[in-house]
């Protein structure tokens, strides 16, 4: 009877240390998650949907990564694939005012940059604000994304020459 309570006892303390770890993992990756998804999506239930969507993908999967930022990259690949599956279906979604967009802004010139930056086609957009707002290269962006490093700078040089344009 004995070992039957400590083999629990065992299950509990393993369960309350993943119970942790994920929590610690939602604690650090949220609030990346949700930024790229209201990027993509423009519209706040979305993305919280997203980010919630992709923490039970990691629950369910049950992933063990090899470094933290190789879990960052899963993460981010399969939020972005989720934003575009809704984007898929925004039809019946409506789209968000840009005073929403402009309220996560701390300085009035961020939120000009911001519209601009939403204003970009997706496959422009996401690389551009991996790169410049989250610090990945081009190699991780192009791992991220599954396309080739040469597809991810030509869409940066289209994203910076449109930026351009709609900044001047």
């Amino acid at each position: 009877m004995a070992e039957k309570r400590n083999g629990r006892e065992e299950v509990s303390v393993s369960q309350a240390a993943y119970m942790e770890a994920l929590q610690q993992k939602i604690n650090n990756y949220s609030s990346l998650l949700y930024r790229i998804a209201f990027l993509q999506l423009k519209n706040n239930q979305d993305a919280e949907d997203v980010v919630q969507e992709t923490f039970y993908r990691l629950v369910k999967n049950r992933k063990e990564f090899e470094t933290p930022e190789h879990e960052k990259a899963w993460l981010i690949k399969v939020a972005t694939n989720r934003c575009r599956d809704i984007h898929r279906q925004q039809i019946r979604h409506p789209r968000a005012d840009m005073e929403e967009v402009t309220a996560y802004c701390e300085m009035p010139e961020q939120s000009e940059a911001l519209e601009a930056l939403v204003r970009l086609p997706d496959k422009l957009k996401i690389v551009i604000y991996l790169h410049y707002i989250e610090g990945y290269k081009s190699a991780e962006i192009a791992q991220m994304l599954g396309i080739s490093v040469q597809a991810v700078k030509k869409r940066m040089q289209r994203g910076r020459e449109e930026l351009r344009s709609m900044l001047e």
